[in-house]
Parts: structure tokens; sequence; C-alpha cells
């Protein structure tokens, strides 16, 4: 059964969908059966690994609303061992339509339920807000990954999604856990990065990944080109930063230790 991991943050501009489509890419390498799961209305996951969205006849909102089933979503990326549902900006029609259905907040686990046992994780890049989208995604998971960029105010509403996770937790997804916090955006040569990552550690302690993903032109660059940066620039420092963290997410760590939302 796959290990579901929905990286989230309500800000946008964290690094999140960065971090879904080069996580999932570097699990891949790692020879990990991965699944991108791009909950996104902005679709930018789906682009980042070089999908044409014009060229795609089922999306996950098909799949959302009742009309496609998960095999019928799934597409292959040309990169081994990743697969990617993806996404189109019709998405942004799913809470309007899934208002009155009782169980809005289960659609996403019940369309990925039956290819669970295919993969071994399945990531799913959320949107940057705490919207319906985003509460399916952490129903359907077992574990968050926060990102956290090294900016000021970065830890200013991280309170708020704590608290999400924990009604969650509390109701809909008892198994819900917290994979890690991803400090994102690092610069080593500033203060304020050290300082926020000295927060971090001091506030959450082993919660926070002993990685931290640079701030660089060529990550920025690579969506551009459809690739992740490991294959785009394999010997850049985002490459490396990314290869190591899904090091991290495959041995465990924070799960072994057992991470819980108090």
């Amino acid at each position: 059964m796959a290990h579901t991991i929905c990286i989230a943050n309500q800000k946008g501009g964290v690094g999140k969908t960065t971090t879904a489509v080069n996580l999932a890419a570097a699990l891949a390498v790692a020879k990990k059966k991965t699944l991108l799961v791009d909950c996104d209305p902005q679709a930018n996951a789906t682009t980042g690994l070089g999908i044409d969205k014009r060229k795609i006849s089922k999306t996950l909102y098909h799949g959302l609303i009742g009309q496609a089933d998960a095999a019928d979503i799934i597409s292959e990326t040309g990169i081994p061992y990743l697969s990617v549902m993806p996404s189109r900006t019709e998405l942004i029609g799913f809470e309007v339509e899934m208002m009155a259905d009782d169980d809005r907040e289960k659609a996403l686990s019940r369309l990925l339920a039956p290819c669970a046992g295919d993969f071994d994780f399945i990531i799913i890049d959320c949107p940057p807000s705490l919207s319906l989208l985003t509460l399916n995604a952490m129903t359907a998971s077992n574990a968050v990954l926060i990102t956290l960029q090294c900016e000021f105010y970065a830890l200013e509403g991280l309170g708020q999604l704590m608290q999400t996770i924990k009604r969650i937790k509390q109701g809909l997804n008892p198994g819900l856990n917290i994979e890690g916090i991803l400090l994102t955006m690092f610069d080593a040569r500033t203060n304020l990065s050290n300082q926020v990552a000295e927060n971090a550690v001091k506030y959450f302690k082993n919660m926070v990944f002993k990685t931290r993903i640079p701030r660089t032109v060529r990550i920025g660059e690579a969506p551009s080109y459809g690739k992740p940066i490991i294959f785009y620039d394999p010997s850049s420092p985002g490459s490396t930063s990314y290869l190591a963290l899904a090091k991290e997410v495959r041995n465990g760590k924070q799960r072994k230790e057992k991470i819980v939302i108090l």
C-alpha cells in the first residue's frame, strides 16, 4: 500500500509545487513507484513534468466528480517509475459541484483507493489555500509535508495550518500525521534564512527535515523546460537537496519517531 503524502501550506510561493514535482521525481529515481497527484487548479505540477494539458482527455477533476476512474486519468511521464494524475483549470469547479455532497471531503480518497496498491508513494500537490481540495488531500493522506520558506513572516499562519491538520485528524482522518517541515528558499549567506531555520528547529524540533532546499535560479528555470531539477541540472545544489530529501522520506525517520499532532 502506498505511503501518501500531501504537500501543504496555505501560503502561495513557498515551494509546494516545486517540492511535489522534485520529491516525486527523486523517489522515482530511487526506483520507488510514485504517483504525483496535481490537486491544484493552477496545474503547475502537470506542466512541470512536461505534460501538455491540451492533449489530456480526462483529468483529476473528472475523477473527483465521478466521471472517470483513476486508471483513466493516470498518465506516464517519460520518467521511469513516475506517473501523474494531471489537472487543468477546470478543477476550480470541483468545490461548487460537490457542495451538496455529504462526503465531499472524501472524493479524493475514493478515487485513489483502487490504485493505492500499485505505488510505493503517492505525492499530492495542494493548492495555496485551506480549501475543499486541500481537505480532500489531507483526508486521503497518511501524512502532511509542510513547506516553510526562509523569509520574513514564514511562521505566520503555520498555527492555522496545524489546527486544520488537528481537526482533520480528530474527525475525517485519524491516521494523519506530519511527515515533516521542509525549509525552502534557504540562503545560508543571509541572517534571515539562518534565523528562520533556528526558530523552526526551536519550535518544531524533530519535525524539521535535515535537508534544506536552497534558493537557486536553476530550480526556478526547470519547470519552463518541463523537467524536474534532477533531470534539468543533475549536478546542481537543488538536485542534490531533493535527492537528499527523498532519502529522508524513504528512510521514514520522522515516521519512526512517530511525529503526531498534539
